[in-house]
């Protein structure tokens, strides 16, 4: 799993085509690795207790109307205390006016100077979001990832036995394709995305045909960039001295990245619908999370009929 990710500072800038007032000693290099952001309030009136140098900073219309208050030598004083910290950037958002002791400071300290039209708020959330996914803990897996009924299905398996073929009667189902042969895929919080590595995204390998554009095969409708994993499906080849669950009611769970997510295994053998099976698993799935187990409400008919017939055999 990689754990050790960052985001350079210039990436953020081009992202969300901010203004670079001043370009600091390591614009170049600047990195970001925590997710979190600060509006340094707290710091301008002298407070660094638990401060975090790492993090983006950002001020905006209410750092701005305080510092307004000040003298020139008081702001003076509060840029250069907050950039003597090596921070990654000053943001400064609503393309505000740059006070000159927060230039000359940045100048004196070689610190990065940025600007937005965003406001604060907008600029924030958009900026977790963004390093929420770049941060992300990811892995990859072999594996073919589709997007049935809007729920993820990772699909996974032995080579060659039939992940692509299965993915191709799909997508010809009106389903999309995430990715094929390797998925990867991002911890979120207490969730799974999976997307396809840039140079193999829309492509999809078939043996005997080779590979495929499936983008330009089915057009837009076909694909998807990405999707949650709800749910795994692990194709196995058929064991006949193998015991196999009939009535479905083993749910079984499989970890990836500490995440619990349902896990399906399907024997492999001549003549199954496996895009059938993988739409059948998927519409039950979904109705397990809505509190419908069929698998449960047969076996309960069952027993109550036994019960039944239990109870008027006791009675004659």
């Amino acid at each position: 799993m990689n754990t050790d990710r960052s985001v350079k500072v210039k990436d953020i800038v081009e992202k969300f085509q901010m203004e670079v007032l001043y370009r600091g000693t390591d614009y170049e290099t600047e990195t970001l690795t925590i997710t979190d952001v600060n509006r340094p309030g707290l710091q301008f009136v002298g407070f660094f207790d638990y401060f975090d140098p790492r993090r983006l900073q950002i001020i905006g219309k209410a750092e701005t109307m305080f510092l307004k208050s000040f003298s020139s030598a008081e702001r003076r004083k509060c840029f250069e205390d907050l950039f003597k910290y090596e921070i990654p950037a000053l943001v400064i958002s609503r393309k505000l006016d740059v006070f000159p002791e927060c230039m000359e400071m940045a100048q004196k300290y070689g610190r990065t100077l940025l600007r937005t039209e965003h406001t604060s708020v907008e600029f924030t959330s958009m900026t977790i979001d963004f390093l929420n996914h770049e941060l992300a803990p990811m892995i990859t897996r072999h594996g073919v990832l589709m997007d049935v009924y809007g729920e993820g299905v990772l699909i996974l398996g032995d080579s060659g036995i039939g992940k692509s073929e299965t993915a191709i009667e799909l997508i010809k189902r009106g389903h999309r394709l995430v990715a094929d042969d390797a998925v990867e895929i991002r911890r979120i919080g207490d969730t799974l995305t999976g997307t396809a590595p840039e140079l193999i995204r829309h492509y999809l390998e078939v043996r005997g045909i080779g590979v495929v554009d499936i983008q330009k095969l089915f057009g837009m409708s076909g694909v998807k960039s990405a999707t949650q994993i709800d749910l795994v499906i692990q194709f196995e080849r058929w064991q006949d001295e193998k015991f196999y669950d009939r009535l479905g009611l083993d749910e079984a769970h499989t970890q990836i990245m500490g995440v619990p997510i349902p896990l399906l295994t399907i024997p492999v053998s001549a003549g199954r619908n496996l895009a059938g099976i993988v739409e059948l698993a998927v519409m039950n799935n979904r109705q397990k999370k809505y509190g419908i187990n069929s698998a449960r409400e047969f076996v309960e008919q069952i027993d109550s009929h036994i019960d039944h017939q239990a109870a008027q055999e006791k009675n004659r």
